[in-house]
């Protein structure tokens, strides 16, 4: 039953979580637009990026949510609070190793430090606590992942 009830907070905390960051980007507090990164690195057309990015960024929350279950079935414990914390710990993870270093390495139309100047790569790299997208994107980013977080711990403690 915790299951379920994860998976749905981690369906419901992706849609806060992507509406939130979209929100950020549209009123010119951040340039960051994760379902558009995620989906430049599978196609090169931007209005299929932005289709497949937001596709793929449900399925990357459903993915965490799941790992939000094994930390929670792991310690025997549940709540909005420890979501909330954990989704903490996710923003900052995700604010640096996750775009920093990972995925200028593997996306085949990021730039990165190496890239030559002849070299025309469809996106920036967010680089360190995604200070490349704008001052405001590390605070959107980790507020919208803990309010991710507090969902998803929400809605496994309600099913408990």
């Amino acid at each position: 039953m915790i299951l379920w009830g994860t998976l749905a907070g981690g369906f419901v905390g992706t849609l806060v979580l992507t509406t939130t960051l979209r929100t950020a980007n549209e009123l010119g507090l951040t340039r960051v637009d994760l379902p558009f990164l995620l989906g430049t690195a599978f196609t090169g057309d931007r209005s299929r990026a932005k289709a497949l990015g937001y596709l793929l960024h449900l399925v990357a929350g459903e993915l965490f949510a799941l790992v939000y279950f094994l930390i929670f079935t792991a310690i025997d414990t549940r709540g909005w609070l420890l979501g909330a914390l954990l989704g903490l710990l996710h923003g900052i993870v995700s604010a640096t190793a996750l775009v920093n270093v990972l995925l200028p390495v593997v996306h085949p139309r990021m730039g990165n430090a190496m890239s030559a100047a002849d070299s025309s790569p469809l996106l920036e790299p967010p680089g360190f606590l995604m200070r490349n997208y704008g001052r405001g994107t590390l605070v959107a980013t980790l507020v919208a992942h803990v309010a991710y977080g507090a969902i998803v711990g929400g809605f496994a403690s309600i099913v408990a």
